[in-house]
């Protein structure tokens, strides 16, 4: 099984086969308005607007469970991200990445890619003080913060997972990779 098997909510409460994505690359991310990495949004947008042609999706999934960092409801929070990022992929309904109402999304995600890249001496530093507040970060393979990044394959496959603090215009190459 893997996430394209699957449907979701989308913020207008609608259901959004993932199967339809069959034949794309998307990034899926863990997104919060009031987080210290929310300006990482412009870069995820610039990495859509330059390879959405050409077969790439961004699946943005807010979620309220770090610091309560994604206040609002789900219009609030598009409102937010197009107004303030000019984001043109849409978000999704909120949802939990972790626990017992984890998102199944997530489930086979971190099934797939248990364990974060996390390169360089300030990223390790920051990634441990992440870990010592995250209250929901229980298990390894749970997501550590928001904005969490898995890069799936046209299958419908995590192949590569970023911590937080990962900038996304770093994830381009192994997009074009995908691509």
């Amino acid at each position: 099984m893997n996430i394209y098997d699957l449907k979701v909510k989308t913020r207008k409460n609608e259901d959004f086969d993932l199967s339809t994505l069959k034949g794309k690359v998307s990034l899926v991310v863990n997104t919060a308005t009031g987080c210290g990495f929310t300006p990482q949004y412009e870069a995820i947008e610039k990495l859509y607007e330059k390879y959405h042609d050409k077969g790439f999706e961004v699946l943005d999934f807010p979620c309220n469970q770090f610091g309560h960092q994604a206040p609002g409801d789900d219009n609030e929070i598009h409102e937010f991200c197009t107004a303030k990022y000019k984001t043109k992929f849409d978000q999704f309904a909120k949802i939990e990445v972790n626990g017992e109402n984890e998102s199944k999304v997530f489930t086979i995600l971190k099934e797939q890619q248990p364990k974060e890249d996390v390169f360089g001496l300030k990223n390790k530093m920051a990634m441990k003080a992440i870990k010592k507040i995250s209250t929901t970060c229980k298990k390894e393979e749970d997501i550590t913060w928001n904005f969490t990044k898995f890069l799936v394959d046209k299958e419908g496959n995590a192949v590569k997972r970023y911590n937080p603090t990962f900038n996304p215009s770093e994830i381009e190459k192994d997009l074009i990779e995908l691509l």
